[in-house]
């Protein structure tokens, strides 16, 4: 599980966990990673920490070899590092933030699939779930280019490795995740009065999602109960994606919910909530 130290990747890790698997948390930053290991061990359940960074082929090689090589097979994947951090009109981008943007998001899921698809058919099938965001099917009007181009990326990734690996029993599919509440959410928004009502207005509910709203759909996602289900964009965006709200009407940018929280430039701390997706700090995870 990538980008699992905090945030949706941490919560799927305790939801994973409680629901029998043996999950291996991964991203940068140790000392989280750890800290979800034992979250999950105090609740009875199995894990570890492995350090990777999903840019460094090398790293992500390493996480899946270790965890076939300690485990025997690897079944479900959940790939949620990701982050931002190329704010700004397209025009204005240096090339650098912009390559960066890619690396962490597109790239980084590229390496994740190269090596659990490889671990699957080996093992004979299993399920990849790929963190993609509203950003993945939409435009939006934040100054957020790059990150809309990696993530549309990873749509076209999810679609195609669904066709691709499908005759090997392996189904992969993405979410399309709006505004969740997490603390790197919080973080982002909270010097803006009203921020998190009116990620809330983007939606059809009303609300933002909830970490563990997310950790259920990828415990489902990776379950047998979604056998039949690959290739698909799996929506947790209470509507943004149907079209906009009476709560935006007359707002700029309206359904898209305001700068919101994920990552940060090169950031892999696990995708803290997409709701206009501002997304945090240097190397996060």
């Amino acid at each position: 599980m990538t980008g699992s130290t905090s945030g949706m990747g941490a919560a799927a890790a305790v939801a994973l966990a409680a629901a029998g698997a043996h999950v291996v948390v991964s991203g940068r930053r140790a000392e989280l990673g750890n800290a979800v290991v034992d979250r999950i061990r105090e609740k009875g359940g199995q894990a570890e920490f492995i350090a990777a960074d999903v840019t460094v082929e090398d790293d992500v090689a390493r996480l899946v070899g270790t965890t076939v090589e300690r485990h025997g097979r690897l079944d479900i994947a959940f790939n949620n590092a990701g982050g931002g951090g190329a704010f700004g009109p397209l025009d204005r981008v240096p090339a650098e933030a912009f390559a960066a943007v890619l690396a962490v998001n597109l790239v980084g899921t590229y390496h994740s699939l190269k090596h659990e698809i490889a671990a699957m058919r080996a093992t004979g099938g299993g399920s990849i779930i790929n963190n993609a965001s509203t950003a993945g099917v939409q435009g939006t009007a934040f100054g957020l280019g790059a990150y809309t181009a990696a993530k549309h990326g990873v749509v076209g990734l999810t679609r195609a490795t669904a066709l691709e690996a499908g005759p090997a029993g392996i189904r992969v599919n993405a979410l399309i995740t709006g505004p969740v509440d997490t603390e790197d959410f919080r973080q982002r928004v909270g010097g803006q009065p009203g921020a998190l009502e009116r990620a809330g207005a983007a939606t059809a509910l009303g609300r933002i999602a909830t970490e563990e709203e997310v950790a259920h759909a990828v415990v489902f996602l990776g379950s047998d109960a979604a056998s039949f289900v690959t290739g698909s964009l799996f929506g947790l965006e209470g509507g943004m994606t149907a079209g906009v709200t009476a709560g935006t009407m007359g707002r700029p940018g309206g359904g898209q919910g305001g700068p919101g929280g994920q990552g940060g430039p090169g950031a892999q701390g696990g995708q803290g909530g997409q709701g206009g997706q501002g997304q945090g700090r240097p190397g996060a995870n």
